[in-house]
C-alpha cells in the first residue's frame, strides 16, 4: 500500500474509533428521540417506531409487559406505532388504543393494516382484488379498527398485502378515498409482501400511496434499488420492518434454536432456512464494530439511510425498548462501517415458508 493509502486507510480507523467513542459516550444518556418527515403527510415521527405484532402473534405475549413497554417507549419520545388487525384479531389494535388514551398529552401516531379477505399471507400472483380488498372488506375493516381502537380517527390505515396488479383498479383506492374524505383516516400505505420490494411500483406512481412499508435490514438491501428512490421522487414515507430478521439479527440465535409451539418463527426458520440463516449471521460477527452489539448496528444501518422515514422493531420487554430507542442519538454510522455491511446483502425469492 502507497504511502497516501496507508494515510487514508489511518484516518478512516481514526474516524471510525471517533465515532465509537461518541456512540458509547451517548448510549446512557438517553436524550430525546430524533424526528424524520414522514413523507407528504408531513408528520414528524420518531425514527424507531414501535411495531406490534409480538404483542399477539408471538408466543410468550404479556398484556402487562406489553403496556409497561409501551409507556416507556413513549415517555422516551417513541410516536409512531404500527399494529393490525391480523395481530390477534385485533387485540394489537385494542392494546395500542389503550395507550393512545392513556396518553392524551401526546401526538402518537397509530397505523394499522386491513387483513386479506381470503387471509391469505402473502398474495400470490392471479389472485384478484375481490378475493383480498373489495371495497366493502376496506369499508367493514377500517370500521372494525377504530372500535378496537376506540378513537375517531386513524392516522395510516394499510394494505397488509399486495400485488401490484391492482395498481389501475381504481375501486381500492376510492374506498379509502372516501373513508379519508370522512375523517376517519389521515393517509393511504401499502405493506409490501416479503422479498417483493417492486411489487408496489405501479402502484405508487399512481400518486394514491402516501406510505409504503417493506423489510430492510442488513440481508435485506433490495428495497434500495428501485423503491427507495421512487419514494423519494415521488415524497412517499417509508417504513422499515423486520429489522432484525424475525430475531435473527440479535445475534441470539443458533443452529440448535427451536421456538414453542404455537410460535409463528416455527414456520418462518423451517431446517432450510434456520441453517443458511445462521451462518451468515455468524459471518456478520466479524464485521461488527467493537463496542457495538448486532442490534445496534441492525437499526443504526437503517438508520443510516435518510430516505427510511421509521424504522418499526417488535419490542416486548423494557430493555429492549431502551437499546433500540438509544440508537437514535444523531451519530451516524461512518460510511466505512455501512461499506462493510454490503457483503452480507441476501437476495432472496419467496417461498412456501417466507410468509
Amino acid at each position: 500500500m502507497s504511502a497516501v493509502g496507508v494515510a487514508n486507510e489511518c484516518v478512516a480507523r481514526g474516524l471510525e474509533r471517533r465515532y465509537l467513542q461518541q456512540h458509547n459516550e451517548r448510549r446512557f444518556k438517553q436524550a430525546r428521540m430524533k424526528t424524520r418527515r414522514f413523507g407528504r403527510l408531513g408528520w414528524q415521527v420518531g425514527e424507531i417506531g414501535y411495531g406490534m405484532w409480538g404483542m399477539a402473534g408471538w408466543t410468550g405475549s404479556d398484556d402487562g409487559r406489553s403496556r409497561v413497554a409501551l409507556d416507556e417507549a413513549v415517555r422516551l419520545g417513541c410516536n409512531f406505532f404500527d399494529t393490525a388487525w391480523g395481530y390477534g384479531e385485533g387485540h394489537s389494535e385494542r392494546l395500542l388504543g389503550d395507550l393512545a388514551r392513556a396518553h392524551p398529552e401526546r401526538r402518537l401516531y397509530t397505523a394499522s393494516k386491513i387483513p386479506p379477505r381470503n387471509r391469505e399471507w402473502p398474495s400470490r400472483r392471479g389472485m384478484t382484488l375481490d378475493e383480498v380488498f373489495p371495497p366493502d372488506h376496506i369499508e367493514e375493516y377500517a370500521t372494525k379498527t377504530l372500535t378496537n381502537l376506540g378513537i375517531p380517527k386513524l392516522d395510516l390505515l394499510q394494505f397488509h398485502v399486495w400485488e401490484d396488479a391492482w395498481a389501475h383498479d381504481d375501486r381500492w383506492w376510492r374506498a379509502m378515498s372516501s373513508l379519508r374524505d370522512q375523517g376517519l383516516i389521515g393517509g393511504i400505505g401499502v405493506s409490501v409482501n416479503r422479498w417483493e420490494p417492486a411489487n408496489v411500483l405501479e402502484t405508487l406512481r399512481t400518486g394514491h400511496v402516501d406510505a409504503v412499508q417493506v423489510i430492510y435490514n442488513i440481508f435485506d438491501q433490495a428495497p434500495e434499488d428501485e423503491l427507495f428512490p421512487l419514494c423519494a421522487e415521488l415524497d412517499v414515507a417509508v417504513i422499515a420492518r423486520v429489522p432484525f430478521d424475525e430475531g435473527s439479527l440479535t445475534g441470539t440465535m443458533t443452529h440448535e434454536t427451536t421456538f414453542p409451539e404455537g410460535d409463528w418463527r416455527n414456520l418462518y426458520f423451517v431446517p432450510e432456512n434456520l441453517t443458511r440463516t445462521i451462518d451468515r449471521v455468524e459471518a456478520l460477527r466479524v464485521d461488527i464494530p467493537g463496542g457495538m452489539t448486532m442490534p445496534e448496528l441492525a437499526l443504526r444501518f437503517i438508520l443510516a439511510d435518510d430516505r427510511v422515514s421509521t424504522v418499526i422493531p417488535g419490542m416486548r420487554s423494557l430493555a429492549n425498548v431502551r437499546s433500540n430507542i438509544a440508537t437514535s442519538d444523531g451519530v451516524s454510522l461512518p460510511s466505512r462501517v455501512r461499506d462493510r455491511m454490503r457483503a452480507h446483502r441476501w437476495d432472496r425469492v419467496p417461498t412456501e415458508w417466507s410468509h
